[in-house]
């Protein structure tokens, strides 16, 4: 074998070993950690189970303020493949937080030329909370990461082999954003802001590549067709019907003062990397930054080395007329963390918001890379005793970042009582209890736990409980006006309410209250009304729903 073959040997071994754990961080115990299934992905998961039962696939499902399609209907497929559980439910955010770590590996080698850094860079994302993070949650904006890296690698990879094939699945991914999550819809900015500098750097671009752009844009176009369809003819509404709410364009929203607004948006959205990070438990490990403090650094540096290296290449184009491609990379790197930063200062709730912000993974892990492929690339020029102690001092800070994150999520994140709570493991308690229950047992769910009605009549917070007992329990029917009362039964109430249970206590004097907790002490327990094998009146339901009504509200 060549020194070259040996080479190529080795980095692909290291690629294979950084996927393969990646992939193990992100489905390990995924049916336990995170604790619970927050209402959210619940929905998704309901979304799914009625496109499977119906066979309508939906581009755009209107629940919960509505979601593009495509993750849901993949979601379908493996709960239809795999199982009603939550493993199969989030099957795909654990392969796409892989596919962005291989992302992030071919676009750095792309962007840096050496496969060194690639390695670097795909480390970085496999180890990374926050990749880890979503990418064991089942939401659809995990896939923004692996869209926006694999759409810019084949996108630069385009321009320097000229292949129209490398275009087209470029503008191919970029249409595919549609489908995707409301953040990649301003993915096509990058562009809009990198065209100047390839401009400057390649001569005569635009006549050489025109062509190409017609391909890329081609692709784009044909990917995005059924979402254009859907957004702009036959259902326009649905096109804003989440960024609305929250904008900070909104005078509701910004009170009048827009720029005081911007300015404390954005600097809450740069704060999250290094000093003050999510506060939300579902997104981040409160209050600690989204990063650790070795990549933390590494990001500020690499973010400030851009930055002045930017500066320096614009005044030798402009002074001597140089062309440096190194000048693209950087204007790359920049506008795509300011651009996939937008979703998050450009509305008002919740910051920091790392989850709005997850289109800036790539770039973030791309900046962070920079200092230590230069301490790689200062090492391997180096006489043997420095190259040994600068490798091995690299190796050492990668490896004391992983530790961090993953003891941060694998310990401290998943035995936080605050962590338990925040993803409502309560209701998954609340599952698995009335699977346990006898076949004969009459299980009733008052579903009073609050949370916007959707289009299967029950609100949001309910989802969890129907995903998660659906096809493994009988016998079981959430309460309504009409509902009439059987024994023996179980009355399950979501949120506890001891006005309501007095009152059903009055009207079924035989019935007892029991307390559930089976892990005392994380936020877990709810309570049940246990009625017994004897007739009942229909006034039990009847008082229980005007006492609701006559309640709401307060």
């Amino acid at each position: 074998m060549t020194t070259k073959n040996q080479y190529h040997f080795y980095v692909l071994s290291g690629l294979i070993i950084i996927l393969a754990l990646a992939f193990l961080f992100r489905t390990y115990q995924i049916d336990s950690i995170p604790a619970g299934l927050y209402p959210d992905e619940a929905t998704n998961a309901t979304d799914a189970l009625d496109a499977i039962q119906t066979g309508h696939y939906l581009a755009f499902y209107p629940n919960n303020y509505g979601r593009e399609g495509f993750f849901i209907n993949l979601q379908a497929f493996a709960i239809k493949t795999f199982g009603y559980n939550v493993a199969a439910l989030k099957l795909w955010s654990a392969v796409f937080g892989t596919l962005a770590v291989l992302g992030a590996y071919l676009l750095a080698t792309e962007l840096f030329k050496r496969r060194s850094a690639g390695l670097i860079a795909a480390f970085i994302a496999a180890t990374s909370f926050w990749a880890i993070n979503f990418s064991r949650i089942g939401f659809r904006a995990i896939m923004l990461p692996f869209l926006v890296s694999f759409t810019f690698y084949f996108f630069f990879r385009g321009i320097r082999t000229r292949r129209f094939l490398d275009f087209a699945i470029s503008g191919g991914l970029l249409g595919l954003g549609l489908h995707t999550y409301i953040a990649a819809r301003l993915t096509p900015l990058i562009l809009i802001l990198l065209l100047p500098f390839l401009m400057l750097s390649y001569e005569k671009f635009l006549k050489r590549y025109w062509k190409h752009a017609l391909v890329f844009l081609a692709g784009a176009f044909i990917v995005s067709i059924p979402m254009l369809y859907h957004f702009f003819v036959s259902h326009p509404e649905d096109f804003a019907s989440r960024t609305g709410a929250v904008s900070i364009f909104s005078p509701e929203i910004n009170k009048g003062d827009f720029w005081g607004t911007l300015g404390k948006t954005v600097s809450l959205s740069l704060l999250k990397y290094n000093f003050w990070g999510d506060q939300n438990w579902r997104h981040n490990y409160p209050p600690y930054p989204i990063l650790d403090p070795i990549v933390g650094a590494f990001f500020l540096a690499g973010f400030l080395f851009v930055l002045w290296q930017s500066l320096v290449l614009l005044v030798r184009r402009i002074k001597n007329k140089d062309r440096d491609t190194r000048l693209v990379t950087n204007a790359f790197l920049l506008s795509a963390f300011l651009v996939m930063l937008m979703p998050e200062f450009l509305t008002e709730e919740g910051l920091p918001h790392a989850l709005r912000a997850i289109g800036t993974q790539t770039p973030v892990f791309l900046l962070a890379t920079l200092p230590a492929f230069w301490i790689w690339k200062k090492a391997r020029r180096s006489q043997p005793g420095t190259r040994f102690a600068l490798i091995s001092l690299l190796v050492i800070l990668l490896f004391a970042s992983a530790t961090i994150n993953l003891s941060k999520y694998f310990i401290f994140f998943a035995q936080s009582p605050h962590q338990h709570g925040a993803f409502n493991e309560n209701y998954t308690n609340m599952s698995k209890y009335l699977i346990a229950l006898p076949p004969e047992t009459h299980k009733y769910v008052l579903a009073n736990a609050g949370g916007t009605q959707i289009d299967n009549g029950l609100p949001v917070t309910a989802q969890p409980l129907l995903f998660l007992t659906a096809g493994r329990i009988t016998n079981l029917e959430f309460l309504t006006p009409e509902t009439a009362l059987k024994r023996p039964a179980v009355i399950l109430l979501m949120k506890p309410d001891d006005a309501l249970t007095e009152r059903i206590l009055q009207k079924a004097p035989d019935a007892r209250v029991e307390t559930i907790d089976p892990h005392p002490g994380l936020g877990g327990d709810f309570k049940t009304i246990i009625l017994p094998e004897i007739l009942i009146s229909q006034t039990v339901t009847t008082s229980l729903w005007s006492f609701l009504r006559n309640t709401a509200g307060k």
